[in-house]
């Protein structure tokens, strides 16, 4: 669980260098969001909370890319489980016209490993 603690302190800095941006590293803001759902389900029963954040933000280095960051904090969502989570950290890089490289890793509660994905992403 701490690796999960320093991820998240991770992405709020990396949130935070949107206010506070030296010179030399310029960032964009593109999402920034923090949700708390309160979950039901079809027949009306409680189905626990979700506290999601949200943190997309542009950056320059040489080059332009995003740095992502998506997490869903559950409690009492999972039965037999008291909380649950999952994490995706990524980087895109715009590669040609709509096309961009993408890099995730993935944590998560029911994932005995991380995960590490690559692949193209299509904007529409």
């Amino acid at each position: 669980m701490s690796k999960l603690a320093f991820i998240f302190i991770l992405a709020l800095c990396s949130a935070t260098l949107t206010f506070a941006q030296p010179a030399f590293l310029p960032v964009t803001s593109i999402c920034n969001e923090v949700s708390l759902y309160q979950n039901f389900l079809d027949d009306g029963d409680n189905a626990g909370q979700t506290l999601q954040i949200v943190f997309i933000n542009s950056v320059r280095v040489f080059t332009e890319f995003s740095l992502e960051f998506t997490a869903d904090f559950n409690r009492k969502m999972t039965p037999g489980k008291d909380s649950d989570y999952y994490m995706e950290i990524g980087i895109v890089k715009p590669v040609w016209k709509k096309m961009s490289l993408n890099y995730q890793r993935i944590y998560g509660a029911f994932i005995d490993k991380p995960v590490n994905q690559i692949g193209f992403r299509y904007r529409f």
